[in-house]
């Protein structure tokens, strides 16, 4: 199992640029939608009134076709509002885009068919009736100003319809030479408004496009500030909450051994004759507080980014003979056997650091084992070099197995814990992080651990052009 050596910060991420838009455009549909009712209700107003004035004056059978369509698509229009509000009002993003995408064309629509009373009054229809149907276009295109703008494909689609319907309608005569000479120019003159009008309306819906995107944009920007200023508020109290148990942890560690170290005086102050058999206590007690204070002073430096990296590189095989040095006498003292294994081998790293990690874990082994033996290993692998800690002792439950690396976690009735500060797989989980490299752990109770520092092959590149470096000066 690959270890999570250091605790998540939840730090908030920025959403990203698409998850933005996303958003926005759905709003922007929830916008259009919550106002295609109040238009949907003025067409529906208005088409009796344009009906009754167009019945006698316009060509029964084209009539009766328009006004079937407009019927059609404005109970169209009423179900696919209707099933928006049952089925997409409370969802947002893509679902809403969908949505929009499966109906937009029926904007088009509406925006067409209203185009063409136009078509169908002009020059067949009375002055004032043509006059009436232009101002219900009219009136048509400047509601969708209000109505549609807020999502601009449905607003664009609507308004080029509407206007080339109308174009259509008004050029169409004058192309079948049904407009006489003299009025020629003011057809040309109603295009020419006509074209005007389109371009004022695109422009000033587009604008009003512009206010509802950016109020939205800032809505989303209020919202992840609320979200990140929850998220530091909630770290800055875990931490809080962290710090003030460290430092109790910390406090009650030390003062174990200073008031173990303060009977012993008063121990030696009464009974000089017992200094033989008290001076080792406390000198115990001394090296417990000087290895807490040594583990403070690292923590300390890691967290404040002042610990020191020099890479160089490592003989693995010195290594693990220097660590045989320290620890087969501690091993030995507890009836355990204290192995090594690896080929001859050079990596690149920091052998301070190295020797820390692989110390911790070496130490942490022996402390936690009663009988058999640790092992410490070498492995190359073609993408990881792996060191490896093995051995026989207590084992780590699954469900203590990320605590252990917190600062003062000790498993209860856990055999070698009476004597730990707690501090050591902090320790190396700090370092871990710090140089890059990844810990994984295997353990079961009763039955021993493994513990594996592995060192990417990112992490050797130093080795290699260090090796050519020297390959390259050897060469005569």
């Amino acid at each position: 199992m690959l270890v999570d050596t250091q605790p998540a910060t939840h730090q908030h991420m920025p959403a990203s640029p698409e998850v933005r838009e996303q958003w926005v455009n759905s709003k922007l549909i929830g916008v259009l939608m919550d106002n295609a009712l109040p238009s949907l209700i003025s067409t529906a107003l208005a088409l009796p009134i344009v009906l009754f004035l167009m019945v006698g004056e316009v060509p029964m059978l084209p009539l009766t076709l328009w006004g079937v369509l407009l019927l059609g698509l404005l109970a169209f229009r009423y179900r696919m509002i209707a099933t928006y509000h049952l089925r997409y009002d409370t969802t947002e993003g893509a679902v809403r885009t969908e949505f929009i995408r499966r109906y937009g064309w029926s904007w088009a629509a509406a925006g067409a068919a209203w185009g063409a009373s136009i078509g169908l009054t002009f020059l067949q229809a009375s002055p004032l009736t043509q006059f009436v149907c232009g101002l219900v276009v009219l009136g048509h295109g400047l509601l969708s100003l209000t109505a549609f703008s807020a999502y601009l494909p449905a607003f664009r689609s609507y308004i080029n319809a509407l206007v080339a319907s109308v174009l259509l309608g008004l050029t169409g005569p004058m192309l079948l030479g049904m407009v006489p000479m003299a009025g020629l120019k003011y057809v040309a003159a109603l295009v020419l408004l006509l074209l005007i009008f389109w371009w004022l309306l695109r422009l000033a819906g587009e604008r009003l496009h512009q206010v509802h995107r950016a109020s939205f944009e800032l809505q989303f920007s209020n919202q992840e500030l609320i979200d990140s200023l929850t998220e530091q508020t909630r770290a800055s109290l875990r931490a809080v909450a962290t710090k003030n148990r460290f430092l109790a942890s910390a406090a009650h560690d030390l003062r174990q051994p200073v008031h173990a170290l303060s009977l012993y005086a008063d121990w030696l102050a009464t009974e000089p004759e017992m200094a033989r058999e008290i001076a080792p206590r406390m000198l115990q007690s001394t090296r417990a507080i000087n290895e807490l204070f040594d583990s403070l002073f690292d923590l300390t430096r890691i967290d404040a980014g002042n610990y020191k990296v020099r890479l160089q590189l490592v003989d693995v095989r010195q290594l693990f003979a220097d660590m045989a040095l320290q620890f087969e006498p501690v091993a030995a003292s507890k009836s355990l056997k204290f192995r090594t294994h690896a080929r001859p081998f050079t990596i690149w790293a920091d052998p301070v650091i190295l020797r820390r990690i692989l110390g911790n874990l070496v130490s942490n082994a022996l402390r936690h084992t009663q009988r058999g033996g640790v092992l410490l290993g070498f492995r190359e692998r073609s993408d990881v070099l792996v060191f490896e800690v093995w051995d026989t002792g207590a084992g780590i439950a699954r469900e203590h197995q990320q605590a252990i690396f917190q600062e003062f976690f000790r498993v209860s009735r856990h055999q070698g814990t009476e004597d730990s500060l707690g501090l050591g797989l902090t320790i190396v989980s700090k370092l871990t992080t710090m140089m890059g490299y990844q810990l994984a752990l295997n353990s079961e109770a009763n039955r021993g651990s493994v513990f594996r520092l592995m060192l990417p092959a990112c992490t050797q590149r130093g080795a290699e052009i260090a090796e050519g470096a020297g390959a390259a000066g050897n060469v005569p």
